[in-house]
C-alpha cells in the first residue's frame, strides 16, 4: 500500500506538466491556485477534468505495474472554495464532493488494473457515497484516552452514515502514548474492521513501549486471525447488504432504549459486543442488552439487560458473545488469509430451546465456502454442513457434559464440550 495525496508541490516535475495542461485548480483569473500548508507552492488536481483524472491515474498505473496493489489516499479534505473547476462546479459544494472524485479516480484505476473485487484504497476523506470506495480511517487523532474515545464516537457516526469499514491509528497519531494507552488501543484496534499501527512523532512498534505491549499486541493479533472466518463474513455482509462491520448498539438493538445513546461500545458484526477500556485503572462500564452474554476470552457470563462495571488487565476487555450466537473460529493465528473452513470450530453460545442459527464460512476470495445450520430442539442440538469435505468441530461454550453424540465424539475442555464431527451431521443430546 503506497501513500499518495492529490497535492503537487511546485518543485515537482509534475507541477509544470499539470499546469501546462490545465489539470490543476485555478483562481478566477485563470492562474493556478497554490499555497504552502503542506508542500511549498503546491497545487491541487482538478478531478472534474476527465483529462486530469486520466493523467493522475496514469502516474499511479505505473506504480501498480511495479507491484503496488493498494493506495493510501490521504488528504482530500483541505480544499479551497475560492477556486474555479474545469466543469464549472460550485466550489463551495465541491469542498465536500472533492474527496468522492479523488477516491473514485484511484479506486476505478485499481479495479481496472487488478480486477473487480481486488480494488481497495485506504482513505481519510469522504462524503456521502464514498463508501463505494473502501476502506476508511479517521485521520489524525491524539495519543490519549480521550482521543481514543472520540475516534470510536466518530467511527460509529460514520458507520451509521452508511460506511461499512472504518478504523483509526492505533496508539494515536499525534504525540506519543503512555504505555497504558498504547496497550488499550491495541485491543481496540485489533477488534476493528482493519488495523494499523501509525503515528507522527514516534514509531508505534510495541517493543518501544514495554515487553507487556509486545505480548498484548501478539495476543490480539492472534485473536483477530482466529476470528477471520467470522470477521470476513461480516465484511461480506457490509459489501453485499451495507451493514457496517462495526455497528452502533442501536443498529443491532433498535427496540432497546438503553442502546440509543451508547458511544463507548459497539457490535463487531452481529454477534460480538466490544467495550474498549478508556482508563489507566482498567475500569470500564458498559451496557448489555437482554439475555445471557458470554465473555469470549474468559467464558464468564452476564445477564442483561443492565449496566456492568468491570476491571480488566491489558490482555482483556469486555468482548461478549451474543446470546444464541454461533461464531466460527479458524485454526490459524499467524496470518489473516487462510482456508477458513479447514478445521473450523463453531463456538455455540447460550443456544435456547427452539433457536436456529446459520454460520456461513467464506473463502479468502470472498465466496461462500460452507454453510452450517445449527438448531436446538427438544434438548438436542443438531448441526449440519452442506460440504463435509473439511474437518470441523463444535464447542458448546460453558457446557460441562452431554448425554450423547451421534456423528462424532465429545471431549471436555476448560471452555466447554468440544465435539468433533465425523461427517456432514452432528446430533448432540444435552444432559
Amino acid at each position: 500500500c503506497v501513500w499518495i495525496n492529490p497535492y503537487i508541490a511546485q518543485r515537482s516535475a509534475l507541477f509544470a506538466e499539470g499546469m501546462a495542461h490545465g489539470y490543476l485548480l485555478k483562481h478566477p483569473d485563470g492562474s493556478v491556485w497554490q499555497w504552502d500548508k503542506w508542500q511549498a507552492g503546491m497545487g491541487i488536481v482538478d478531478f472534474t477534468n476527465p483529462a486530469a483524472c486520466a493523467w493522475y491515474a496514469d502516474k499511479l498505473r505505473a506504480l501498480i505495474r511495479m507491484g503496488v496493489d493498494a493506495f493510501k489516499t490521504d488528504f482530500g479534505e483541505r480544499i479551497p472554495t475560492e477556486v474555479i473547476y474545469d466543469d464549472g462546479s460550485d466550489p463551495v459544494k465541491m469542498h465536500n464532493f472533492y474527496p468522492y472524485l479523488y477516491n473514485q479516480t484511484v479506486f476505478n484505476l485499481l479495479e481496472a488494473e487488478l480486477g473487480e473485487g481486488a480494488a481497495v484504497v485506504f482513505a481519510r476523506s469522504a462524503t456521502a457515497g464514498g463508501q463505494q470506495f473502501p476502506v476508511h480511517w479517521g485521520g489524525d487523532n491524539t495519543a490519549t484516552f480521550e482521543s481514543m474515545a472520540e475516534s470510536l464516537r466518530g467511527g460509529l457516526s460514520l458507520a451509521l452514515s452508511g460506511f461499512g469499514f472504518w478504523s483509526h491509528d492505533i496508539g494515536g497519531f499525534e504525540l506519543t502514548a503512555p504505555a497504558a494507552v498504547y496497550k488499550r488501543w491495541c485491543a481496540f484496534g485489533l477488534l476493528s474492521s482493519h488495523s494499523r499501527l501509525h503515528g507522527s512523532s514516534s514509531y508505534r512498534v510495541p517493543w518501544l513501549f514495554d515487553e507487556e505491549a509486545v505480548a498484548v499486541l501478539r495476543f490480539f493479533t492472534r485473536l483477530k486471525c482466529r476470528l477471520m472466518p467470522y470477521l470476513f463474513q461480516a465484511a461480506r455482509q457490509a459489501h453485499m447488504h451495507g451493514a457496517p462491520m462495526m455497528r452502533a448498539m442501536l443498529l443491532e438493538f433498535p427496540d432497546d432504549p438503553g442502546c440509543e445513546h451508547l458511544d463507548r461500545q459497539y457490535m463487531l458484526g452481529e454477534a460480538l459486543l466490544v467495550a474498549p477500556v478508556f482508563s489507566f485503572e482498567g475500569e470500564v462500564s458498559f451496557y448489555v442488552p437482554a439475555g445471557v452474554w458470554t465473555n469470549f476470552i474468559n467464558g464468564e457470563t452476564l445477564q442483561g439487560p443492565g449496566w456492568v462495571r468491570e476491571t480488566h488487565g491489558f490482555s482483556s476487555l469486555p468482548l461478549l458473545a451474543r446470546p444464541n450466537s454461533v461464531i466460527p473460529v479458524g485454526r490459524v493465528d499467524s496470518k489473516p488469509d487462510y482456508d477458513y473452513g479447514d478445521g473450523v470450530t463453531l463456538r455455540v453460545y447460550a443456544l435456547s430451546e427452539g433457536a436456529h442459527q446459520s454460520a456461513i464460512i467464506p473463502n479468502p476470495q470472498g465466496k461462500t465456502d460452507q454453510i452450517f445450520e445449527v438448531a436446538r430442539q427438544n434438548g438436542e442440538i443438531s448441526i449440519s454442513v452442506d460440504d463435509p469435505a473439511k474437518p470441523w468441530q463444535v464447542l458448546l461454550v460453558n457446557v460441562s457434559a452431554v448425554a450423547g453424540v451421534e456423528g462424532g465424539r465429545a471431549e471436555p475442555t476448560a471452555e466447554g464440550m468440544l465435539v468433533f464431527a465425523d461427517g456432514a451431521e452432528l446430533k448432540i443430546k444435552l444432559g
